[in-house]
């Protein structure tokens, strides 16, 4: 009902005449129109398939990801619930629980496997809505390209140059592509990094503050996890961020 009417379509009174039965029958079964929503986000997701791919903790991410983006996509109209609605039924966290044992594979544990699953989670939803909601999902996709191929090229010459290319480029290859480039960044770990907050109190640049850093083998660079809150991350496993405190950033890798 949702794929062929989208979100307005899914009401009590829709499902009771689809079911044949009365619109206050459903809330026998159904927590209201949250409950109902979660449900069809735990369809979506309990759909998700994958192949093993063996002791290759990459690849296993990689197969993981495709398998849950081509879940995501088969059902647009669900994006919205999928990214807001959380489920406890086993079928909808058994791809979670499967990315995060593949992740967890390359060495990463506790904030790190957070990290990463986070990150990957983003990339496989947000493509999908990307995909499906971006000028060039249109019916008429020449048109939107013609469109950008008419503006002035002096002032939005790659907008013009990727346009030209989205037209013709395929979404599987896209996909795997961008995943690869999660995937490079993500390389195995030999332990756990050291993610330690700086000590309550010590004022980021002071001299106690570099001396904390000198004697653990850390970087002096702040890393803003939490808000203001820096967080010293060891030399070995640091790539300098952009520092700023109203984006926060993270090394590329640990590792």
């Amino acid at each position: 009902m949702v794929d062929e009417q989208g979100l307005t379509g899914l009401t009590m009174r829709n499902l009771a005449a689809e079911l044949g039965t009365g619109a206050m029958t459903i809330y026998n079964y159904v927590n209201g129109r949250e409950g109902l929503e979660e449900l069809v986000a735990a369809a979506v997701m309990s759909q998700a398939r994958w192949a093993e791919t063996g002791d290759d903790w990459a690849a296993q991410v990689a197969a993981i990801a495709e398998g849950m983006w081509r879940a995501v996509r088969a059902h647009p109209h669900a994006i919205p619930l999928i990214l807001t609605r959380r489920s406890s039924d086993v079928a909808t966290l058994a791809p979670a629980e499967a990315l995060l044992r593949a992740l967890s594979s390359s060495g990463r544990s506790s904030q790190n496997l957070l990290i990463a699953f986070r990150t990957v989670l983003a990339y496989i939803t947000a493509f999908a809505q990307a995909e499906l909601t971006s000028p060039l999902s249109a019916a008429t996709p020449t048109v939107v390209t013609e469109r950008i191929a008419a503006l002035p090229t002096d002032r939005f010459p790659k907008l013009i140059e990727i346009a030209a290319v989205a037209a013709n480029s395929d979404p599987q290859d896209e996909f795997r592509a961008g995943l690869q480039l999660i995937l490079t960044g993500l390389p195995g770990v030999r332990g756990e990094p050291a993610m330690r907050s700086t000590p309550s109190g010590v004022r980021p640049g002071s001299l106690q503050w570099r001396s904390l850093a000198g004697s653990q083998g850390l970087s002096r660079v702040p890393r803003f996890d939490n808000g203001d809150q820096p967080t010293l991350v060891r030399n070995a496993h640091f790539n300098p961020p952009l520092l700023t405190r109203s984006a926060p950033s993270c090394p590329a890798a640990h590792g």
